[in-house]
Parts: C-alpha cells; structure tokens; sequence
C-alpha cells in the first residue's frame, strides 16, 4: 500500500499484490513485479555452481548498474513525500531489464521515516 504511489525508473515495477491463504491453510502476501529478463545483480556477479557464465559486465556496465542503484535511493529517501529507507539492498535485489537497467526490488523489509517535531520515527511498511 505504501509504495503504491511511488514510481522512479529505476523501481522494479509492481504490476498487482494480493492475500489468499495456502492449502496448509497459512495466509501469505505476494507481489507480483515487472518481469527483468536479465534477472538479478548477483547471478551476473556471482554464478552458481556449475553454470557458465556466458556474460560479464563491462566496467561502463557496472559504473552505470551503481548510478541506476543511487538515482533509486536518493529518490527514495529525498523525494517521496514520506522518505522510504530500503534496509534489505543486496545484488539479488537489484534486477535488469533487457538493456541492464537496474531497478530495485524486495521491500520486505523497507521502513518509512515519519519526521516528528521532536525526533525522527521509523515505521515498518507491511
């Protein structure tokens, strides 16, 4: 719900969300995000086991991955109305799209900065 207003080019986009209950009978949340046809940051950077790693990231990839990454956070925490805090980014946060544009993902565990007269308050966003 928080992050329903919030669009920068470098958020991975959330198409829909929804709440059901699974067969054990056990309520979950999912999200479900634009698909990233390069898939995430970290299986560029760090292969699994026996996969070969068919492609790496040039120097001007990477320079242009971290700005992508920064120009997300400085939005986040300068220009949302009510600053928003990650605290969960990682490489398999990070996903890119065909032309290696990262977005990032995953705001489980991401806090809302309530500014207070007195001091500043973080909520969690669930």
């Amino acid at each position: 719900q928080a992050l329903r207003n919030i669009r920068h080019r470098n958020l991975v986009k959330v198409l829909t969300a929804c709440s059901s209950v699974d067969f054990q009978g056990n309520e979950f949340k999912a999200l479900v995000y634009q698909y990233m046809p390069n898939g995430s940051l970290e299986k560029w950077l760090h292969p699994e086991d026996g996969q070969i790693q068919q492609k790496s990231l040039s120097i001007l990839q990477r320079i242009n991955i971290a700005i992508d990454v920064a120009s997300a956070l400085h939005y986040l925490h300068n220009q949302c109305q009510t600053p928003v805090i990650h605290c969960d980014l990682k490489p398999s946060n990070v996903l890119l799209d065909n032309e290696l544009t990262a977005h990032v993902s995953d705001f489980g565990l991401a806090r809302l900065l309530m500014k207070s007269s007195q001091d500043s308050n973080v909520q969690q966003f669930s």
